[in-house]
């Protein structure tokens, strides 16, 4: 078989994603925090596309309209302008990127030919005045002043404050040695985020200069320093410790001072078993007193150090706002979502038809691009819509009744309903968030599998996670449900579910084992 060059035609299919399909993908997944960003990098980079604000511009129409009569025709338009304006825009207009008004926004002639020289020093100085700039009412944030942020400073100043800090700001005002100023500094570096010691004592006299001779008792009188510094038990090397600390500080005349620092001391480890019975009987007392000292132990803190450190709040802007208006369910986009920008209709107009020049190519791409930017946005903010309505309508019955009236929903009703892709509906619900009257919601919150029924029915798995919520709060302190007793609850209910996923949805929902919940009352 010889081996030869030859020329064959070959049919076939490919599948290619244009720039702006990607670029439509890749927007659609975005959150708005990540939406906000992108636009504002577009802004920075494509000289073509300007911020509008709708209402400004409304304002300026109506002073436009407002003109003298002398300046305007007699039926009150301009015809000046409007003669002027149809002139330039036959002689910019081009074919290669036709002017889209929903996009561009109201076309603004082209005025080079208008400004002269003389007009150039009264209408552009080439200097701001200093008022432009400097702000009068400005005040130094080092000085007294009326901050319009009730909260600038606790804003301000929110990650600022440590553990370590707050203790050293403490220490400062004691006259420590050299050697103590080193131990109490080794303490503090040992800390974690909840003010617990994860260093040993020895580590610090080991690490410690041999000519100091530090010895274990001087570490252990830094600490005892430490730990009744404020907040008091912090640098507690266990639970144990940190509340005896506490209940030692306590006035002497506190009721059940005595019979709770025996309780953390010897018998700490019942109480967190909760075997209530046992406890009455290893400190000869009845369950009345007993709870009473039970009670005065839960008002210490076990983690002093989280007090301290304040972590920092993730806001979260919702996409979509739901409302009843009228008894009907109306679904909204947040106006901040919405995309205001547009093409600067000023620039738009300088392109000329037929000009090849750099200038003009770089211009017309920039357009394109800016175009294809918000058409891509505009097909985003719908398809949000889109599938945000289908979703109240299939779990109308979540926004009237709650979690429990919550139906089975997998991402292929919404692709079906709404006629795309399961990957789209996918995209469009992940890290998008949806405020209703019951709260903020992630799109894919209404998402969930189902449990079949007795009756052959389906029930979603949100509404049972929401029924073993409401048995678990209305259980008998005393005698709490297992799983196995909340299985046979659902049971009565027509809902099959094996305890092994009770136990699993019980811990999704944070609640602990039916012998950790057992309480005296």
């Amino acid at each position: 078989m010889s081996l030869k060059p030859s020329i064959s035609l070959k049919l076939g299919q490919q599948l290619r994603m244009t720039p702006q399909l990607q670029q439509a993908i890749r927007l659609l997944q975005l959150s708005s925090i990540e939406l906000e960003m992108e636009i504002q990098e577009v802004l920075d980079t494509n000289f073509m596309l300007e911020e509008f604000d709708p209402e400004r511009d409304n304002s300026e129409e109506e002073t436009s309209l407002d003109q003298p009569n002398e300046e305007r025709g007699e039926d009150g338009s301009d015809t000046a302008s409007s003669e002027a304006s149809s002139a330039e825009d036959r002689e910019f207009e081009t074919d290669e990127i036709p002017l889209d008004p929903e996009i561009d926004g109201e076309h603004i002639t082209d005025s080079r030919d208008e400004v002269d020289a003389e007009s150039i020093a009264v209408d552009l100085p080439v200097d701001t005045s200093w008022e432009d700039v400097y702000d009068d009412n400005f005040v130094s944030s080092a000085g007294s002043g009326d901050f319009s942020d009730e909260n600038f400073l606790e804003t301000r100043n929110a990650d600022s404050t440590s553990i370590q800090s707050h203790l050293l700001d403490q220490l400062n005002l004691l006259n420590l040695t050299e050697s103590d100023q080193y131990i109490a500094a080794s303490i503090l570096d040992g800390l974690d985020n909840e003010g617990v010691l994860q260093i040993d004592v020895e580590d610090i006299v080991e690490s410690a200069p041999p000519e100091w001779e530090i010895e274990i008792e001087e570490v252990d009188a830094v600490l005892h320093l430490i730990q009744h510094l404020d907040p008091v038990g912090i640098a507690a090397r266990s639970l144990q410790e940190c509340l005896a600390i506490q209940l030692r500080e306590l006035p002497d005349d506190t009721e059940g001072k005595t019979l709770a620092l025996t309780l953390v001391e010897n018998y700490i480890a019942m109480l967190a078993n909760r075997d209530y019975v046992q406890l009455a009987r290893k400190l000869r007392i009845k369950e009345a007193e007993l709870k009473e000292v039970i009670t005065l132990i839960q008002t210490l803190n076990p983690r002093p150090g989280a007090s301290i450190v304040q972590e920092s709040v993730d806001y979260i802007e919702p996409d979509v706002f739901v409302s009843k208006q009228n008894g009907r369910w109306v679904v909204e986009l947040n106006p901040k979502s919405a995309p205001r920008i547009r093409v600067n209709p000023e620039y738009a107009a300088l392109i000329k038809r037929g000009d090849t020049s750099d200038d003009a190519s770089n211009m017309k791409n920039h357009l394109q691009e800016a175009r294809w930017f918000i058409k891509s946005l505009q097909q985003r903010n719908d398809t949000l819509l889109r599938v945000s309505t289908k979703i109240v309508e299939f779990q109308r019955g979540f926004f009237e009744y709650g979690e429990q009236a919550m139906k089975p929903l997998v991402l292929h009703d919404i692709a079906e309903a709404v006629e795309l892709h399961e990957s789209t509906i996918s995209r469009v619900t992940t890290q998008k968030y949806m405020l209703t009257p019951a709260g903020v919601f992630e799109l894919k919150y209404f998402f969930s599998s189902h449990v079949s029924t007795s009756s052959g029915g389906e029930v979603s798995s949100t509404a049972i996670r929401a029924l073993i919520k409401k048995l678990v709060a209305e259980e008998n302190p005393r005698k709490p449900l297992s799983d196995s007793k909340i299985a046979k609850l659902l049971e009565e209910q027509n809902i099959n579910v094996a305890r092994r996923t009770i136990a699993k949805y019980r811990e999704l929902l944070l609640i602990p084992p039916s012998n950790e919940r057992k309480q005296l009352i």
